[in-house]
Formats: C-alpha cells, sequence, structure tokens
C-alpha cells in the first residue's frame, strides 16, 4: 500500500485524512481517532497536506471554537485518485485467495475487528523510551 500510494506523493495516513474529512466536517481530533494517530502524528500529517496544497485548516461551520481540516480541490481529485489505488490493492492482495477462503478470511477479520480489536487499550508503558540527554 505504501508504495502504491507513493507513486502519487501520498501516505497512508495522508489519504486516510483526505478520504474521511471529504465525508463530512471533522476536526484534527476526530480525524486522528478515526485513522488511529496521536496528536502529534496527525498534526504532522496535516502540515504535510497543507504545504501540498492539499488541505487546509478551517473554522468549523458548526463551533466557531473548533478548527476543521478542509480538502481542496486538488485534494479531492488526489483523494478520489488514492482510493482507487487502495481498492486495487486490496484486490489484488485478496485476489490471490479462492474465492471461498476470501469470504472466510474477511468474516474471519471482520469478526476480529467488531469484537477482541475493537477497543483501543491504553499500554501502561510509552512505546519508546526517553531520550537520554548527552552530556
Amino acid at each position: 500500500m505504501a508504495a502504491a500510494l507513493a507513486e502519487i506523493g501520498l501516505t497512508a495516513r495522508m489519504h486516510c485524512v483526505l478520504v474521511h474529512a471529504l465525508q463530512e466536517e471533522r476536526t484534527q481530533a476526530q480525524l486522528a481517532e478515526i485513522g488511529d494517530m496521536d496528536k502529534t502524528t496527525m498534526v504532522v500529517t496535516v502540515d504535510a497536506l497543507e504545504k501540498a496544497g492539499l488541505a487546509e485548516r478551517r473554522p468549523s461551520s458548526r463551533d466557531r471554537r473548533a478548527r476543521i481540516v478542509a480538502v481542496t480541490e486538488e485534494g479531492a481529485r488526489l483523494a478520489e485518485r488514492s482510493q482507487e489505488i487502495v481498492d486495487r490493492v486490496h484486490r489484488d492482495v485478496l485476489g490471490a485467495l479462492p474465492d471461498e477462503e476470501r469470504e472466510v478470511f474477511l468474516r474471519a477479520v471482520k469478526r476480529l475487528v467488531e469484537g477482541p480489536l475493537a477497543t483501543p487499550v491504553e499500554s501502561p508503558r510509552p512505546a519508546r523510551r526517553a531520550r537520554q540527554r548527552q552530556k
């Protein structure tokens, strides 16, 4: 997926933000939750989208205090292309399985996603160690 999206200058995170921001007015926090991104990653992703002219931060029409991620016309065109790429990659990967195995696989993944994997679990420890200051 990463290699296929890189051909049009996007990352999977950028694709996720564009596609979900197009669906309805959403804040960075809402998009971060949908894309399972931390705040820092979301800020970096939206900064990159803004720099590329694909999205911009704007005041929300529903809440003056909130800012949303709005997709530009160019961003919408690229989101359409990136969705075609994502769909193609999924088809190619799943196409390696015979029809009956594909259906079983998809049902099993759906059951996991809607069941045990539906609720995020906080780690008791940070994923990375704090950097040591050099003296």
